[in-house]
């Protein structure tokens, strides 16, 4: 099922996954839950370095409500809640792995610009 924040004022596709992935952390977010599979909020933040609590509970309702992560309430004491991919989630991290080979060849493995 498609979902966006501005239905109908996309003038591409890449415009309307731009605006899924719009949000300094949510790529971010989207690695890590593709590495651990299932994340509680701590081991996200833990593998997140620099995210605050506050940011990071945004990104992830945004994403939520997006439709690319899975929340999962627990019904215990202390309350436990789990974040996962959904399957529309795992197919935008597939369309992002290009993106992070060509940042990996392109400048992560570029040698330092000489001064």
């Amino acid at each position: 099922m498609p979902v966006g924040r501005r239905p109908g004022a996309y003038v591409c596709g890449t415009d309307a996954a731009m605006d899924i992935i719009d949000g300094k952390w949510k790529v971010s977010i989207l690695w890590a839950l593709g590495e651990c599979g299932t994340c509680r909020f701590g081991e996200l933040r833990r593998r997140l370095p620099g995210v605050t609590e506050k940011v990071l509970a945004a990104q992830l309702r945004e994403l939520e409500a997006d439709g690319v992560v899975h929340r999962e309430e627990y019904d215990e004491v202390p309350p436990r809640v789990e974040y996962s991919l959904t399957e529309s989630g795992t197919q935008l991290n597939e369309a992002l792995e290009p993106l992070g080979t060509w940042g990996r060849r392109h400048v992560l493995d570029a040698a330092p610009a000489p001064r």
